[in-house]
């Protein structure tokens, strides 16, 4: 509690003050004999692909519904946080709550649930039951209307029946409206049922298909026009394409989840692990891009985070976790993924956003990836090459044109003990500006700035420093910070 108030004290002070933008030289771009000299060039005239205004997602719990007050247009502190991460964001709402879920449309919501901020289900057992009103719902779209972000939403396949399934999308659909439903899911990582006691041990990917297409029919013939997305996996990528094949037609695009480690008890899980490379998403990545070339389907990761089962103190609520959100996203992002769900709620260790409509609510350490995500914006990948990084091979470079025409480039340097001199070429002629992501350490929890600044509690970010970049013979010179990471703009 201590610390929140300091963060809080921190937040108000800055933005009191925020409204001058400090450039600045000299000092930030001194040079240090020891830093790792690496070249980055970037080629305007070799596109990627496409990151979309709507990339950027959160994910929540199912079971926060049974608290109408959560998701409402009241919520103005956790609207004005995720309005700060973009204007066409996509809330899901799913997770292991979602099959202790139950609509009923007859239902008023009960005084034990009024105050509940859901954190992420660890999975240990299960999750108490909890009923979904139609209160919940009508304020879910205020909710989204206040933001403008669109939605994906959970239906109950573990213990639901298709009929219930059927009524509560029908409700959703007429409520929430079609232009801000991006898709219905059914099951929340069915690949796990038969370990989670929700389907017998020999329940296996046929039967999950049978039972998802028994549920698309009973929503289909009630909401003709519904859309779809699955099948929702907790990364087993052998149920990607069975899926993908016999859903390519009725279905908007594919979907799946990834965390980059866990268990949380297991002393291996640490910073040092969570910044490195993982052959899991490796593999992910390599499945879905097979899944787009033979289907044409797209693929989002709707449910996401450091460490499953809640996250791990000491790594998910860490600057690490910045480090490693921000370079993750583009990382997908140049992968051909179209969208990113973070997961979180409640005070859990990786939520990027902390806290409860009575509490208030807390830009977490990792909230601040997402937000220098954003501040390049939208816009379609450049081809970006490093080369001498054997000496620090944790750093990472992104070059965008945005949709206003300027270049913009993202570097992650994730080395914990290398500083390093980036030497970007391809971009003559034009000046260069940047605002770093930084905290005193990568296991600090409390001190994260972009720009110079933190984010206030209402979500507010007004940079406070910007720093010109030199360049020398047409290459412009970045001083990379032991882990740190940074924007640079060419304007």
């Amino acid at each position: 509690m201590a610390a929140m108030k300091r963060r809080v004290f921190l937040q108000s002070s800055l933005l009191a003050s925020g409204s001058l933008l400090l450039t600045r030289s000299g000092l930030a771009q001194m040079m240090p004999d020891s830093a790792v000299p690496v070249d980055l060039a970037i080629d305007t005239s070799k596109y990627g692909h496409t990151i979309l205004p709507n990339y950027t997602g959160l994910s929540y719990e199912q079971s926060q519904l049974g608290n109408p007050d959560f998701f409402t247009g009241t919520n103005t502190q956790l609207a004005g946080l995720m309005d700060t991460l973009g204007r066409h964001g996509v809330l899901r709402i799913g997770g292991n709550t979602s099959e202790y879920t139950f609509w009923n449309r007859n239902a008023k919501p009960s005084k034990k649930d009024m105050m509940m901020a859901a954190g992420p289900d660890k999975g240990h057992h299960a999750p108490p039951n909890v009923t979904i009103t139609p209160e919940a719902v009508r304020n879910l779209k205020d909710f989204l209307d206040r933001t403008g972000w669109t939605l994906i939403y959970g239906l109950n396949l573990g213990q639901g029946t298709p009929e219930n399934a059927a009524d509560e999308a029908a409700f959703v659909m007429e409520t929430i409206g079609r232009d801000k439903l991006a898709a219905f899911q059914m099951g929340n990582e069915p690949d796990l049922f038969n370990r989670n006691g929700l389907r017998p041990r020999t329940w296996d990917v046929d039967d999950y298909l049978a039972d998802w297409e028994r549920f698309y029919k009973a929503v289909k013939a009630r909401v003709p026009d519904a859309p779809f997305a699955g099948p929702d996996t907790a990364g087993n990528v052998t149920w990607l394409m069975p899926f993908a094949r016999k859903f390519k037609d009725d279905v908007r695009f594919l979907s799946s989840h990834y965390y980059a480690e866990g268990p949380p008890t297991n002393p291996a899980m640490t910073i040092a692990r969570l910044l490195g490379p993982n052959k899991h998403l490796e593999s992910e990545i390599a499945t879905f891009q097979e899944a787009q070339r033979e289907t044409g389907l797209h693929y989002r990761m709707t449910e996401t985070n450091s460490c499953y089962q809640g996250g791990k103190p000491g790594v998910s609520d860490t600057f690490a976790a910045a480090l490693w959100a921000g370079d993750y996203m583009y990382q997908l992002a140049e992968a051909g993924n179209i969208g990113i769900n973070f997961h979180g709620g409640g005070y859990g260790w990786y939520t990027p956003i902390a806290g409860t409509p009575e509490a208030g609510f807390l830009a977490r350490p990792e909230y601040y990836g997402l937000l220098l995500f954003a501040e390049a914006g939208p816009g379609r990948l450049v081809s970006a090459k490093l080369s001498g990084t054997e000496d620090a091979p944790l750093l990472t470079a992104y070059a965008l044109r945005g949709e206003d025409g300027y270049l913009r480039v993202a570097l992650f340097n994730k080395n914990a003990d290398k500083d390093v001199v980036v030497k970007i070429s391809g971009s003559a002629g034009l000046g260069a500006t940047l605002m770093r992501l930084e905290a005193p350490w990568l296991a600090d929890t409390t001190d994260v700035t972009f720009g110079g600044s933190v984010v206030g509690v209402d979500g507010r970010w007004l940079p406070l420093v910007e720093e010109r970049v030199p360049s020398k013979n047409g290459l412009y010179m970045v001083h990379m910070r032991r882990a740190s990471g940074a924007l640079v703009v060419f304007s």
